[in-house]
């Protein structure tokens, strides 16, 4: 079967796939291994992020994306030259068409740069779509309906919060807020607390493993590695879930008050409408325990993770691409 149409999710800590008839094909780390001097690609995806923290001088690990957008041309062009290619398998006849996310903050700068990165890469055509809206949709919202549906996805580099409402975004905000900056904030805890240093992966591993906001009967514990910064010798720790709390809901607070931005914005007659039926959670950062509890409970307003969270944007898209004259006038973007 020839592959002409592709639809990417282009995370910044993660990147998914999709293809028509076959769903997601692709689920890889956004993040490039390159040689020094000689600028040659050297790793993309899971084999690039294995090398982080563990390379000579010789070679650099980038993640190309910072805060969901375009922060090294080249090498975002490589990294979706790299998924078209494999998506494609052999069979490289025809120049696929194009769906990629973006923030909805992003500029038409930041949107061009992606479209421009993506036809470089091989494509036919590329188009962008803005995530809270496909976030909705693989959300199973009806977009087009006239009741307001909120949207909170909170990704790695960005939190997108958006009431949306007749196929259309009526309000919404977009922070360089996420999973990174959660990442950050354990591992600083940990060098301030116990004077150990690790890495962004151990920082992630710990998030996922027992990272949540809101203090617990029973404490879960995890124990991780690092180097001592006043020895400089490699120690063994063991964290608990509830002395994450702080730091975890310092980066949350940020997300809530966005989220309260865009209440305080949103018409009366779409507020009583999301009252009613609650904001819905997507995102790889609307899976660290309690984040729905915590959020309903600063903002009064009913919250709840929406199935297969971490999918809902490129499932979303796969809706739009297998669709694609339909919401060609309404949805996409060609800047």
């Amino acid at each position: 079967m020839f592959v002409t149409k592709i639809a990417i999710d282009l995370g910044t800590c993660n990147s998914l796939v999709f293809i028509p008839k076959k769903g997601i094909v692709l689920q890889e780390p956004s993040v490039v291994a390159i040689t020094e001097p000689e600028k040659r690609i050297l790793a993309v995806g899971e084999e690039a992020k294995s090398m982080i923290g563990r390379t000579p001088e010789t070679i650099k690990v980038y993640r190309p994306l910072k805060d969901g957008v375009i922060a090294d041309y080249r090498v975002t062009q490589a990294m979706l030259k790299h998924f078209i290619q494999k998506a494609q398998g052999g069979l490289r006849i025809f120049k696929p068409e194009l769906v990629i996310s973006v923030p909805a903050g992003s500029t038409s700068t930041e949107r061009r740069a992606v479209i421009g990165a993506a036809l470089s890469a091989g494509a036919k055509r590329a188009f962008v779509v803005k995530e809270p809206i496909l976030a909705a949709i693989g959300a199973g919202i009806p977009i087009n309906s006239s009741q307001g549906n909120m949207v909170i996805d909170i990704g790695g580099g960005t939190s997108e919060i958006a009431v949306i409402s007749l196929g259309g975004i009526v309000t919404s905000n977009s922070i360089r807020t996420g999973g990174d900056k959660m990442d950050l904030a354990i591992s600083e805890y940990i060098k301030k607390k116990y004077n150990l240093a690790i890495g962004t992966q151990s920082a992630e591993e710990i998030k996922i493993r027992i990272g949540t906001v809101t203090r617990q009967r029973k404490e879960d514990f995890f124990e991780i590695r690092g180097r001592d910064l006043i020895s400089g010798l490699p120690k063994n720790l063991k964290v608990s879930s509830n002395e994450l709390v702080e730091p975890l809901k310092g980066v949350l607070e940020q997300i809530i008050e966005a989220v309260k931005q865009v209440l305080r914005k949103t018409p009366p007659e779409l507020s009583a409408d999301i009252m009613d039926k609650g904001m819905i959670l997507t995102g790889g950062g609307s899976l660290l325990r309690n984040t729905d509890k915590l959020i309903a409970l600063s903002t009064g307003v009913p919250c709840f993770v929406a199935e297969e969270a971490l999918f809902c944007v490129i499932k979303g898209i796969g809706v739009v691409l297998e669709n694609l004259e339909t919401y060609k006038k309404s949805l996409l973007s060609k800047k």
